[in-house]
């Protein structure tokens, strides 16, 4: 997973993230924004522009935000609360549009 959103984008969502991204990837979940790990190109466009800089590379995530990591995999791969199965790969943000509904782990803070 090259790119990974953390804590701090909870309640935040500026957005500014996708507008930057060329291929579409990030995701929007119900309190916060999600990387598609499958997707991202690992470009890097994304990460300047957050304004609580949230985004990291998957490999220098602060320590207090590991656990990131694992739940924007879980985005993507586990069926979310209130739906029957993962989103998975389905090409791009906006041919889903918002998805609406977070991670148990972010749903819980």
């Amino acid at each position: 997973m090259p790119y990974v959103i953390a804590g701090p984008c909870i309640d935040i969502m500026d957005k500014s993230c996708i507008e930057e991204c060329p291929v579409d990837c990030i995701y929007e979940g119900d309190r916060k924004l999600y990387i598609n790990p499958r997707e991202c190109i690992d470009c890097g466009a994304c990460e300047p522009v957050c304004p609580v800089e949230a985004i990291t590379q998957d490999r220098r995530v602060a320590q207090e935000h590991t656990e990131f990591v694992e739940d924007n995999r879980r985005f993507f791969t586990e069926p979310l609360p209130g739906r029957d199965a993962p989103i998975g790969t389905p090409g791009g943000s906006h041919k889903t549009g918002p998805i609406g509904v977070d991670t148990p782990m972010v749903a819980e803070r």
